[in-house]
């Protein structure tokens, strides 16, 4: 299970052993500058779309990368039983390859407070 921290003005997603081969790293760091929306989702599979590289077990769990080929690039790693950390970032200054991040984490309403008192 994917794990967020907040600290230095940083987001760090810090994936579990088994979603880091899906995600093709260990970790990713978003500058909080960089998030232009945070939300928190009580149905975090319904966000992904698009061509991935991943795993999709249906109605359960995703992880890796969607929108391969065409809309947002998006960094996967949700399951059913937890609520998701929706944020879209604006890619010029995360420095990031990816447009939105979406993890499920058990304290996603706190997370989305955190980040939009910190940003303002």
């Amino acid at each position: 299970m994917a794990t967020v921290r907040i600290t230095k003005g940083l987001i760090t997603i810090e994936f579990g052993p088994w979603e880091r081969f899906f995600a093709g790293r260990a970790r990713h760091t978003v500058p909080l500058t960089a998030v232009r929306r945070a939300a928190a989702t009580a149905h975090p599979l319904r966000v992904p779309r698009g061509t991935r590289r991943g795993l999709t077990v249906s109605g359960i769990t995703k992880v890796g990368v969607w929108g391969l080929v065409l809309g947002p690039q998006q960094l996967v790693a949700v399951n059913r039983r937890q609520p998701g950390l929706h944020l879209l970032l604006d890619r010029g200054s995360s420095g990031s390859e990816f447009d939105e991040v979406v993890v499920s984490v058990p304290d996603a309403d706190r997370l989305v407070e955190d980040i939009r008192g910190m940003a303002a």
